[in-house]
């Protein structure tokens, strides 16, 4: 370095030095912009302070390995949705062509905002808070929106573990409780349960025996004590998972990331194997082309695509902010993308192979409960015998044969065949009855089960599967909590982690009452759809338009070593928010179309029956969207009228083993490709003038530059490495 150069000088020297900007780009080690007149905050230099956010930056904690890395990102992704929600969508939406459109949105919808929520976690290195503070401090309400919905989220959540925990220790027992009804006593005579003989017995198990449900939303009936403890163990497990951050929640990963994997291909091989399942896979994937004209399939396309990656929620960029900066997070999002649909896929078929198995057990019932109706007409003379083929075989009756019967009987008996009874067993009826959700896991696939040779191993191996899915999901949804609160308040992580899972689990109690299961139905449908679009628009936004995209894509390449393809300029300036704008509109249509209701379990008709929400319900279903949206518009008001510091004033000059990237966010468009500092003279930006005290926002000052329309810098120079936190 030239002796007479004014870096060389302060060494020499205990005199301020004024340097340009010049001075700074000339050397290999520019100086510290917190030290030099460029800062323009008038703050003094905290050497200790700055020393500690150096030291906190070199100290945040990172993942052991790339694989629990993706591990994590995978466990997170794929969750509970992807075993009871996309199966039941697939058979609802037109088989096998419903995979169209997933694919589809998944490439231009999924795959985008996946791979920018990865980026810009990585790139700032801060929980979902300090993210959106960073990129547009105005925005900031979208990091405390996020945060707030994965509360909601993992209040109710949770309670599905808990459910989960409660059958997985039930089924150490043979036969399974749930496989036959229960008798009581009446006098000196044992009958069946009248509630469990109207229903079935996994119906009843799932309704009296595990829920014990009242009858609407408003008789909440007190705690039911045996899921308040389930609950509670479920609440304990994610605190344990997530105590110690990613040290502790990345060794769980190893096993409840993976063990879903080994029990879905069992219960696949083993689903193969059942009589049956065939027919249900076949079923399932019979093409219906018609249905992908219908926009309600795109609809539930998109929404599956948005939920199934976990968008918004904030999990996602707190898992990335962990990564090392020059980590190809591109190749991640497309690992994580498809593996995730993939995985879709093949929980698809294993449900299905499984349902086309029960689809056949009901359906021989169902020919045999017939046949013995038809037996009776035979024999008070209501039917000749005349009508029944000389090849039929009572003892022996097939459904084929069965059928050729029934059709004779109703040709014969036109007229009368309503009064009859008889019912037409077809196999497609049986695959057509749609399931999903606590309706597929906790009745349909337990019944199932009940058929299974060695029934209890393998509904301990479902309900383990359940809990691991689960607490992957879970682990995620509160990293998109602990992450950016510690990053902003710098609170402990122990301490706070506890506290957030003891003050969730004296919430969560309103879901383990009697009515619990409402009030999950209610979080489910409301808590999350709306706030979480809104969030990931804004997010869109504030990258592609705020912050710009050319600016974001250049810096991409300076981290990753790699210009990323064109197709994520376009999708994420265009595509994205159209597609996201209506989704969020089609959403809205949707809430004031259906009238807010849910389905209640009758005990004196044992059945379900739909029900309209109380005025008070309402009021906490109308509170739930408000209160989530709410930090955006607060946020922004607070920061447009300065009500609150955003740090947008503050010039910054940051540096890095002398590379240094310019702010172009005040340059003209056809300037944005040389925003990495040329050594030739001529672009080379002039000296900054001598330092000034800061006026106020509302006053003027040679310092500042015309406003920019793609950043939060009037001009200055950054680099792509950890900035400080806003808050």
């Amino acid at each position: 370095m030239p002796k007479n150069s004014k870096v060389t000088q302060r060494e020499h020297s205990s005199e301020h030095v004024t340097e340009s900007v010049a001075d700074l780009l000339a050397h290999q080690e520019p100086v510290d912009y917190k030290r030099s007149v460029l800062n323009v905050t008038g703050d003094t230099w905290d050497k200790q302070k700055e020393g500690d956010e150096e030291l906190e930056a070199e100290n945040r904690p990172a993942w052991n390995s790339k694989l629990q890395y993706i591990l994590a990102q995978i466990g997170y992704s794929v969750g509970l949705g992807n075993v009871w929600r996309f199966p039941y969508l697939c058979q609802k939406n037109g088989g096998g062509a419903y995979l169209v459109p997933y694919l589809v949105l998944l490439v231009i919808i999924g795959l985008p905002l996946f791979f920018l929520e990865l980026a810009v976690g990585q790139r700032i290195r801060r929980g979902s808070i300090g993210v959106w503070n960073y990129i547009c401090p105005r925005l900031g309400g979208i990091g405390y929106a996020s945060c707030l919905v994965c509360f909601f989220v993992g209040l109710y959540y949770n309670v599905i573990i808990g459910w989960s925990i409660f059958y997985f220790f039930k089924s150490f027992q043979y036969p399974l409780p749930w496989s036959e009804c229960p008798l009581v006593k009446n006098g000196s005579v044992a009958v069946v349960e009248t509630e469990c003989e109207r229903s079935s017995a996994t119906t009843y198990f799932w309704y009296r025996e595990t829920l014990d449900i009242s009858n609407s939303i408003s008789e909440s009936g007190g705690l039911n004590w045996k899921m308040t403890l389930c609950l509670l163990v479920a609440w304990s497990l994610v605190g344990l998972a997530m105590i110690k951050g990613i040290q502790s929640s990345g060794k769980v990963m190893y096993f409840s990331s993976l063990f879903p994997y080994l029990v879905l291909v069992c219960f696949l091989v083993r689903g193969l194997l059942l009589r049956g399942a065939v027919d249900g896979i076949m079923h399932m994937f019979t093409p219906k082309l018609d249905k992908m004209l219908d926009p309600q399939v795109w609809r539930e396309a998109a929404t599956q695509v948005f939920f199934a990656l976990g968008l918004g929620f904030g999990g996602v960029i707190a898992f990335s902010s962990y990564n090392k900066q020059d980590n190809n997070c591109h190749f991640d999002a497309t690992l994580v993308s498809f593996i995730n649909f993939f995985t879709s896929v093949l929980a698809t078929l294993v449900v299905f192979a499984v349902l086309g198995f029960k689809a056949n057990i009901m359906n021989e019932k169902c020919v045999v409960e017939n046949a013995e109706k038809i037996l009776g007409y035979l024999n008070t003379n209501v039917l000749s015998h005349d009508l029944i083929p000389p090849h039929v075989n009572f003892s022996h009756l097939t459904a084929k044969d069965y059928h050729e019967m029934y059709r004779v009987i109703m040709t014969v008996k036109e007229g009368h065949f309503k009064e009859l009874g008889l019912d037409a067993c077809l196999l497609e009826d049986e695959l057509n009855k749609s399931v999903q959700g606590t309706g597929l896991a906790f009745i349909a696939f337990t019944e199932a089960m009940t058929h299974f040779p060695a029934s209890p191993f393998w509904s301990v191996m479902f309900f383990l599967m359940l809990i691991n899915l689960g607490l992957g999901s879970m682990i995620g949804t509160m990293s998109g909590i602990t992450t950016p609160i510690i990053d902003t308040f710098k609170v402990r992580k122990e301490v706070f982690t506890v506290g957030c899972c003891i003050f969730a689990f004296v919430v969560g109690l309103i879901f383990v009452q009697r009515s619990g299961n409402y009030f999950v139905t209610m979080f489910d449908d409301y808590s999350a759809t709306l706030p979480l679009t809104v969030v990931v628009i804004l997010e869109n936004i504030a990258v592609a338009w705020i912050y710009g995209t050319k600016k974001f894509m250049q810096e991409l390449t300076e981290m990753l070593g790699f210009r990323p393809y064109q197709f994520y300029y376009y999708t994420w300036k265009y595509v994205s928010p159209i597609c996201m704008a209506v989704l969020m509109t089609a959403s809205i249509i949707q809430l004031g179309v259906s009238p807010p209701g849910y389905s209640a379990w009758i005990r004196e008709e044992a059945a379900e029956k739909f029900l309209f929400y109380p005025a008070w319900a309402m009021a906490i279903l109308i509170s739930l969207i408000i209160l989530a949206s709410l930090p955006l518009p607060l946020v922004f008001i607070l920061r447009q009228f300065h009500l609150v510091s955003d740090g947008s004033n503050a010039l910054s000059v940051t540096y890095k083993k002398g590379r240094m990237m310019k702010d172009i966010s005040n340059l003209e468009d056809n300037d944005e490709t040389r925003f990495i500092l040329s050594k030739v003279p001529s672009e080379t930006p002039s000296p900054m003038p001598t330092h000034r005290s800061y006026l106020g926002p509302g006053s003027s000052s040679p310092m500042e530059m015309s406003s920019a329309p793609n950043g939060r810098y009037g001009s200055g120079y950054l680099l792509a490495s950890t900035p400080e936190s806003e808050l």
